[in-house]
């Protein structure tokens, strides 16, 4: 062979010192890469060639001994020529058959271009989700609720069959029962589903008069749904197995709940913590008290010290969500808001008359003297 060749180690990437195991990997990697059923580039066809005359002499153990010490000059001497396509397609054939790669060309390809698999073995049913809302007290609490599923049930004529009573689903006779056919493109088989049993590997010739072939029927189920205290809007509940049938015998797929929480005339939730704004007379605030305040639990006692501001807020340990998972629960933050009353008394106005000249005397409301001092400083 002309001198001028490429050194094989370079067209597969690797040194001199390479292993076994890491010639094949090179190879099976750029091989891959070059596939023409892969690679439409102009030149792919020939890198592929090349890659695998490389592959076959490094491989072999005495080759590999007389390129290392001769070049391609000790090959050709001993009449080493290389291959065309179909040598090529030989040797990437026996990489990936039986003990040298899993599965074959048939195993491989089907892989790649959506074949593979038996398509008589069990399958899991699909998976389904439904939505369920909840109160504000049921995320509080935790509960359970049914849930009713419109879902498809294995048909009772058939038991899933699909074929009429009295009757098995028959073997395709085009691609028997593999529910692939293969057909020749360039020198590599190629698989496609077969159009004649539509991939499944057999074939109905009496369906089922209740289902109509189908296997199953639609039918509603009643799933009861066990919903943990704590839960939040988006999360979702997994009920294994309560999803469509399998086909074939296979499992079947499961329900997914998704979980909306309403909202609370009362409380607006933040996570596992809650809030809830409270009225509260100005005596109250003034002088202070102790009020009730509503809580998911019931009513709680809390005390409000005297000279409280609109918008304070407080909180109360332990009166917020549970924590879905842990133990505990979360605060209730109480926001008072200080009303002004509208209606008013001829007395009672005497007396708010009387309070404000006490205040104005006295500086009995620190944030207005604050206020009036910053606008007598502005305009000094």
């Amino acid at each position: 062979m002309p001198g001028t060749r490429r050194d094989y180690y370079e067209i597969l990437g690797v040194g001199r010192e390479s292993s076994d195991a890491e010639l094949k990997k090179a190879y099976r990697k750029l091989a891959l890469k070059f596939h023409p059923d892969r690679n439409k580039e102009d030149g792919a066809d020939q890198k592929f060639k090349e890659l695998s005359e490389a592959y076959e002499v490094l491989s072999d153990a005495e080759k590999r001994r007389v390129y290392d010490q001769f070049g391609h000059d000790g090959l050709h001497g001993q009449g080493f020529q290389g291959g065309g396509f179909e040598h090529a397609r030989d040797i990437f054939e026996s990489l990936f058959s039986g003990g040298g790669g899993g599965g074959g060309l048939d195993g491989l390809f089907g892989g790649m271009f959506g074949g593979g698999g038996n398509p008589n073995a069990p399958r899991q049913g699909s998976h389904l989700r439904v939505g369920l809302t909840l109160s504000l007290l049921d995320a509080f609490e935790g509960c359970r609720r049914t849930i009713a599923l419109r879902r498809n049930e294995i048909c009772t004529g058939c038991k899933g069959s699909g074929a009429a009573k009295g009757t098995q689903p028959e073997t395709c006779s085009r691609c028997k029962g593999r529910g692939r056919v293969q057909r020749q493109q360039g020198f590599f088989m190629m698989q496609s589903p077969c159009p004649e049993c539509r991939g499944e590997g057999q074939i109905i010739k009496q369906p089922c008069g209740d289902c109509r072939g189908a296997g199953t029927q639609s039918k509603t189920a009643d799933i009861e749904v066990s919903i943990p205290a704590g839960i939040e809007s988006e999360q979702q509940l997994r009920v294994t197995g309560e999803g469509e049938p399998g086909e074939r015998g296979g499992p079947r797929g499961d329900l997914y709940v998704v979980i909306q929480v309403e909202a609370h005339p009362l409380f607006e939730r933040n996570g596992e913590h809650l809030l809830c704004e409270v009225p509260i007379s100005f005596p109250q605030a003034a002088i202070g008290a102790e009020i009730e305040v509503p809580t998911l639990s019931g009513l709680s006692t809390m005390k409000v010290p005297a000279g409280t501001q609109s918008g304070k807020l407080f909180r109360l340990r332990g009166q917020g969500m549970p924590h879905m998972h842990g133990r505990g629960h979360g605060e209730m933050h109480v926001r008072v808001q200080i009303e002004t009353p509208t209606r008013l008394t001829e007395r009672q106005r005497e007396l708010l008359s009387e309070l404000d000249s006490l205040d104005c005397e006295h500086h009995t409301t620190p944030h207005q003297k604050s206020f009036l001092d910053k606008v007598k400083d502005l305009f000094d």
